[in-house]
């Protein structure tokens, strides 16, 4: 997973609406994610595979960082 990808991802948190974050159960959160920076972003299946493992690992800290918005 590059750099730009992983800037978008949090760029992306950032810029939602914390309320619609954390309404998101972790699989929707999860897949939401995805599906932005997937449209955003041409992904190889390994990108692919390691951005989704990065935002399942992460979950707990982009709903951490939303609530203190």
């Amino acid at each position: 997973m590059t750099p730009t990808v992983l800037r978008k991802l949090w760029s992306l948190v950032e810029t939602t609406q914390a309320s619609f974050l954390l309404r998101l159960d972790d699989a929707a959160l999860g897949q939401w994610l995805y599906r932005q920076l997937e449209a955003q972003t041409n992904l190889d299946r390994d990108e692919a595979d390691s951005l989704n493992a990065y935002i399942r690992s992460r979950l707990v800290l982009i709903r951490e960082f939303a609530h203190q918005r």
